[in-house]
């Protein structure tokens, strides 16, 4: 290939006359040149691709990863994650008159699980996780608005409190009355005249007037009411405040009951028997930052091992799960296997839970610890006096007893 011609030598000074003159440096004689095809032939020099569109596609190509990240991070799928939580003492949480405490050298632990809102970044991360399991979100909340989980859950933790010391005083032979005083809303439908007027956690007791101690009482009352009118309910806020009258309009409204299922309700709630508790003495149980009602057989297991001389657990490490009534019949829970993940690695040799989670608690079973399933108090602490646990007689039938009949007043 032929030669570049070379530039004109560029030289700069005065005027023909001046004394002094400044020579400007040449202009280099030749163009560099580069190799083609490995000939050592001359080129011109290629132009670089330009610096700043490089940079704009570095630029462009991250602003689209961040938007894709958060994007995927804030798009939920129908779907909650359950991971193991932690194993704990109940014994922290449970407070008696100290002229009736013994000291617990062993307690009995409560467990949880650690549940979230799976999104598209996260999914596969969980799916990939072999002690977590991923549940449909209706599965998890009933169809509950996600607004009202949390209330229900200290809602279903705080009757889980009450049950179990009237179920742990009863079995020690104490008496405890238990008396309905109206209806707690559970929950409110969206949409109907009930939803963001009444709160989960507060409890109906009146309608114009006419005392409703029970969910069922109220049922009979409103009976007499049709869409359109307006009717005056009176409430305690939270279930411990001063009644206040609440007037709501009925309507009916459709609403999605789960399961494919529409209803028509006027109202729009759902709700329980409000039960309080008359105890002999001072039983208080305070479990914090935990919701739900999977506690209440350990709770009741470390309120009769506060009251009793011994180690109900016999000195080894029990962990329990379940619910629990006042009358001591232990009923299912979610998350157990995970939950028996969680007492696994808290060293836990005996594990407590419902007939219903029995396989449950069995697919995740290591050497070491023996799952156990109770329908009852009693068969709870039939396995804790077979391993040597310290359990007190059951009372007699003609000792005090807590009455189950309903009192109203």
């Amino acid at each position: 290939m032929g030669q570049v011609p070379q530039p004109a030598h560029a030289r700069a000074g005065l005027d023909a006359g001046a004394e002094d003159t400044t020579p400007v440096p040449s202009a280099p004689s030749r163009v560099p040149s580069l190799p083609v095809d490995g000939a050592g032939a001359d080129q011109p020099p290629r132009p670089d691709r330009p610096r700043g569109r490089r940079r704009l596609w570095a630029w462009t190509v991250f602003i689209v990863v961040v938007v894709a990240l958060v994007v995927a991070s804030r798009w939920n799928l129908d779907y909650y994650a359950l991971q193991p939580g932690t194993a704990q003492s109940v014994q922290q949480f449970i407070t008696v008159p100290p002229d009736r405490n013994h000291p617990v050298t062993h307690p009995v632990l409560l467990t949880d699980v650690e549940i979230g809102r799976v999104t598209a970044l996260t999914y596969l991360f969980f799916r990939l996780q072999s002690n977590s399991a991923l549940e449909q979100v209706e599965a998890v909340t009933g169809g509950t608005p996600p607004s009202q989980l949390t209330a229900q859950g200290n809602l279903e933790m705080s009757q889980a409190e009450d049950d179990a010391k009237a179920a742990a005083l009863d079995r020690l032979g104490y008496a405890v009355t238990a008396t309905p005083s109206g209806a707690v809303i559970f929950g409110t439908f969206p949409g109907t005249p009930a939803y963001g007027v009444l709160d989960v956690g507060d409890v109906i007791t009146a309608v114009d007037g006419v005392a409703t101690p029970s969910t069922e009482a109220l049922d009979t009352a409103l009976k007499h009411y049709h869409s359109g009118q307006t009717v005056d309910f009176t409430v305690r806020r939270g279930g411990t405040a001063a009644p206040v009258s609440v007037p709501i309009t009925l309507k009916t409204t459709a609403v999605d009951l789960g399961a494919g299922q529409v209803g028509h309700l006027d109202l729009g709630i759902y709700s329980e028997d409000q039960i309080d508790y008359t105890y002999p003495f001072p039983v208080k149980i305070d479990v914090t930052n935990i919701g739900g009602p999977s506690a209440g057989l350990a709770m009741t297991l470390g309120v009769i091992d506060a009251l009793t001389n011994g180690s109900v657990t016999g000195g080894h490490t029990v962990a329990a799960t379940g619910t629990i009534d006042a009358q001591g019949d232990v009923g299912d829970v979610g998350g157990v296997a995970q939950k028996t993940v969680a007492v696994e690695n808290a060293g836990a040799t005996i594990f407590l839970v419902p007939p219903q989670e029995y396989r449950a608690a069995m697919s995740k079973d290591r050497p070491g610890l023996h799952v156990y399933a109770v329908a009852t108090l009693d068969q709870a602490l039939q396995v804790l006096q077979a391993h040597g646990g310290k359990v007190p007689p059951a009372p007699s039938p003609s000792s005090p007893a807590a009455p189950r009949s309903s009192t109203t007043g």
